[in-house]
């Protein structure tokens, strides 16, 4: 079993001062696989001190530098790649095809980092006035358990392209996947200060995140509900904050769709990462004339989806990451029986032989209203909702029928229709005929679903202040005769 007892601040791995210990369990046996000892507030104060204290250098470093920087630390996550998919899978029960693909993307995210600092505008003008793009200060990372990889990785990376620090608090059910990456961080040899990782709950290094003065700006990866307490607490200190929170994310399939592609496609926006997707494709809006065929094809998808081990080549769902998640989406399963939905696939309990880790079984209910429950609230896990329309119009009508706005899908053979039908879905992402992967377009949502968006220029734009300074250009003698 491993032992868990530091964390990494001003380039060095020290115990922390927090003495609370947690046990990490492995989700597909339930066996205790490591102990971590947790950060606490003192921790958190300590780390942003020291980012706040090599901001001062490394704010005014070069172009050349930290692309310098960001091709070390590509290359430093990119050896241990083989080591990073394992100890995803043990400690998090991702699928070994969802955890490879994570893996790659979070490396990949330094190489893209690089090309964004190349052609991204630091200098513009406006008018009379040069407008510099500043970096912030320090800024807070908090990242969630679900791809915790990917999104320290490219936080960090936008971090660092706009020039300024970070302190990094992930969540602590992926310890050892963060214990793993941060020597790999570690090993790119970055100045001592710029990037911080302290592992602590959301109540004690959270919370000082939220409410420390030399804090800058907070990028939240998480549940719409902490996304709120920490945009509440932001504002004491008028923090600017990136809020990527939950979704539930309709997927329109037009009656000309290609059910034989689209449906299996659904399912799989619907259960990918183990349904455990902020962008997971949980609402299936089809033509009520369709339904039989849709359903047919859905039992047919979910029959050939592989439920097991994670680590086997060909599974397609894994268990969920805790006991508590379990519960979560048992509870959800019961509640859409009671509310009336029928239930065409899956159901209670664990799938056969499966029953020593967290697995459910891939539950679609058909017959769903959009004031149901089930269609409202995020479960996070592989439960997919199967609502019907009459009309395009009704079928976009119940697609924004949500809190949220996070993503969006549609499918149809129509190329134009789908492109209008996704253009009237209010929501910052959304996919036509496929799933795709784009990490320089924007990422984030509309409504309940966050502030902001990550990735790319949209995402950079997020990280600096802009700086207007006028009169740059006008010699001191004619500036003092006005």
């Amino acid at each position: 079993m491993q032992h868990i007892n530091d964390i990494y601040i001003n380039g060095q791995f020290v115990q922390p001062h927090g003495t609370e210990t947690m046990e990490l369990i492995n989700p597909t046996d339930k066996t205790v696989i490591a102990v971590v000892r947790l950060a606490d507030e003192e921790d958190a104060r300590h780390a942003i001190a020291a980012a706040k204290a090599a901001y001062k250098t490394f704010s005014r470093s070069s172009k050349e530098a930290r692309t310098g920087y960001l091709q070390r630390l590509h290359d430093a996550v990119q050896r241990r790649a083989p080591e990073l998919i394992e100890a995803m899978i043990r400690e998090y029960g991702g699928t070994r095809r969802m955890c490879t693909a994570t893996v790659a993307r979070s490396a990949a995210s330094f190489l893209q980092s690089i090309e964004l600092l190349q052609t991204f505008d630091f200098v513009r003008q406006a008018g009379s006035a040069r407008v510099t793009m500043e970096p912030l200060g320090v800024v807070g990372l908090i990242t969630p358990w679900n791809a915790n990889y990917g999104f320290i990785c490219s936080k960090l990376a936008t971090t660092l392209v706009a020039g300024s620090t970070a302190v990094i608090k992930p969540s602590e059910l992926s310890a050892m996947q963060t214990q793993l990456l941060t020597q790999c961080l570690h090993e790119a040899g970055l100045p001592p200060g710029v990037f911080n990782v302290v592992t602590g709950r959301g109540d004690t290094v959270g919370a000082e995140i939220t409410r420390h003065p030399d804090i800058a700006k907070i990028s939240f990866t998480g549940s719409t509900a902490v996304g709120k307490q920490i945009a509440r607490g932001a504002v004491d200190t008028m923090k600017r904050v990136t809020l990527e929170l939950g979704g539930k994310s309709p997927n329109v399939l037009l009656d000309d769709a290609d059910l034989a592609t689209a449906v299996p496609q659904a399912v799989m926006a619907a259960s990918f990462n183990n349904g455990q997707a902020c962008l997971a494709g949980t609402r299936l809006i089809v033509p009520e004339h369709r339904l039989d065929e849709v359903k047919q094809l859905v039992r047919q998808a979910v029959a050939a989806m592989k439920v097991g081990n994670p680590g086997d080549e060909d599974t397609v769902v894994g268990p969920l990451v805790t006991q508590k998640q379990y519960e979560r989406v048992q509870g959800y399963i019961r509640l859409g029986i009671e509310e009336g939905a029928e239930l065409l696939v899956g159901g209670e309990g664990h799938p056969e032989g499966l029953e020593q880790g967290y697995f459910v079984k891939p539950t679609v209910f058909v017959n769903v209203r959009n004031d149901m429950r089930i269609a409202r609230e995020e479960i996070f896990g592989p439960v997919l909702s199967i609502l019907t329309y009459r009309t395009e119009e009704e079928a976009v009508e119940i697609a924004n029928d949500t809190v949220y706005g996070l993503h969006g899908y549609v499918s149809g053979r129509d190329l134009e229709r789908a492109n209008r039908v996704a253009s009237q879905i209010v929501a910052g992402r959304i996919f036509i005929n496929g799933l795709y992967d784009e990490p320089r377009a924007p990422f984030g949502g509309f409504k309940q679903s966050g502030i902001g968006r990550e990735f790319g220029p949209y995402g950079l734009e997020a990280y600096v202040e802009p700086k207007a300074i006028i009169g740059y250009d006008v010699p001191v003698h004619e500036n003092a005769s006005r």
